[in-house]
């Protein structure tokens, strides 16, 4: 006999384990059959999905000292020595996941323990607000890891499972992210609507064309109202990464020319130091002795010798993070339309650089292009036109950026539009799944 949800058990969890910020989800007490967001830090229901490994300090059980989400920025932002990571989740399905990076103080971690030591901190977190350990969890997937690679995508979610396991679910299921926010939309549906959910976050944009309405918001299963995914592996990292190599890396030498020689026209620098500067998990790849070392002994390629000055000041001070940092400031100073200027005084006294709309829609077209595309693709994957589309679902911290949604609405003119939380709507949907699987 199936439970009812008033003696639903209440050892379970809903885990919203995102690029840039994260979610849990847990039962709430007060309210039986019902699910509630935990606030994480302070009153925020939401955690950035970071952590500081402090260079110094004492290991305890749960490994080398650190911080965890916003701690993690501030103790960043403040100075503190050590190494803070980013982007854990695009680890996911690369060869990275069981190697070991150093984090400072003579430590090493692998990225797998890494990853699996931020679960656990949410693990306590729904333990602290609940009162109870979780044993099962539901935790939200893109619906690809990795774009067109079935065999990595695979890995991606196995290694994940391996890391819920190792610190204490011994119940792990899976939903992809757009169907969850697609079951948090449905709390509000009054009719039987066809809905796209746009699920734009740090590391990918996923679409799922979903059949929601009253009458079929309490099935468990919802296999036959869920007629497309689709997704790319573009997101906000990749607009980071791109308004960083346009609007701050020329600075430093990025697509510039070196010195004029006899009878050769000047060649480009070599680019890949710029995209590696650019990139979250490889940032700190290039601060190794052997690197820093072949950098400075290229001087000679740089036409423009303060180029050059500035690369290695990044690199002998250690400020690529914050480089990226500003990038995104930048990124998110432009979303609503108009310019911003980047200070860049860190680097050298008085430099400063202007980003203008244009320049960033020139910097972002390509990615917002095919992110569009991925949606008129899910559409046509269902035998549907886009004119079938009742409703336009929003959600995921990239959808703030106007230009983006606006372009993909412009493919659907007849279809309400409506804007999720950005941050909670993916949480929110994936612990209703939740209590729906484990009540059966």
């Amino acid at each position: 006999m199936s439970s009812s949800p008033s003696d639903l058990p209440r050892d379970f969890c809903a885990i919203d384990f995102g690029t840039s910020n994260s979610a849990v989800a847990v039962p709430d007490a007060a309210r039986p059959g019902a699910m509630r967001l935990v606030t994480l830090e302070g009153d925020h229901p939401t955690m950035p999905t970071a952590v500081f490994y402090f260079a110094e300090g004492r290991h305890d059980a749960d490994g080398p000292p650190r911080a965890f989400g916003r701690a993690a920025l501030a103790a960043y932002v403040e100075g503190t020595d050590g190494r803070l990571m980013r982007s854990m989740k695009s680890i996911l399905g690369s060869s990275l996941i069981d190697q070991v990076t150093d984090v400072g103080g003579g430590r090493g971690v692998k990225y797998a323990d890494m990853l699996a030591g931020y679960l656990k901190r949410l693990r306590r977190q729904a333990a602290s607000a609940d009162g109870r350990e979780p044993r099962r969890v539901v935790l939200g997937r893109p619906v690809y890891f990795v774009d067109g690679e079935p065999e990595r995508d695979a890995a991606a979610q196995a290694s994940l499972t391996a890391a819920a396991r190792a610190v204490g679910f011994e119940d792990v299921h899976f939903q992809f992210e757009p169907i969850a926010a697609a079951f948090d939309y449905e709390q509000q549906a009054e009719s039987e609507q066809l809905v796209l959910v746009a699920d734009i976050g740090g590391g990918t944009s996923d679409f799922s064309l979903v059949r929601v309405g009253p009458d079929r918001i309490k099935r468990l299963d919802r296999r036959e109202d869920i007629l497309a995914s689709h997704g790319v592996h573009i997101a906000g990292t990749d607009f980071d990464r791109h308004i960083e190599l346009t609007g701050i890396l020329r600075e430093f030498g990025y697509r510039a020319h070196g010195p004029s020689r006899p009878g050769q026209p000047p060649r480009e620098v070599p680019s890949g130091i710029y995209f590696d500067l650019a990139t979250w998990h490889l940032i700190n790849t290039c601060y190794s002795p052997q690197r820093v070392m072949e950098l400075r002994n290229m001087k000679s390629f740089y036409g423009d010798a303060r180029h050059h000055q500035r690369l290695m000041t990044v690199l002998e001070e250690r400020l690529g993070h914050e480089l990226a940092h500003r990038a995104e400031d930048a990124k998110i100073a432009v979303a609503g339309g108009g310019g911003c200027s980047i200070d860049l005084g860190l680097i050298e006294s008085g430099l400063n650089v202007d980003l203008s709309e244009d320049a960033a829609v020139g910097a972002l077209s390509g990615d917002i292009e095919r992110i569009a595309e991925a949606g008129r693709d899910t559409v046509a994957r269902a035998g549907l036109k886009p004119s079938d589309v009742d409703a336009l679902y929003f959600t995921g911290g990239s959808t703030g950026l106007r230009l983006l949604a606006e372009r993909i609405a412009a493919d659907y003119p007849a279809a309400r539009q409506v804007r999720g939380d950005r941050f909670a709507s993916v949480a929110t949907g994936l612990g209703l799944h939740a209590a729906r699987l484990f009540a059966a």
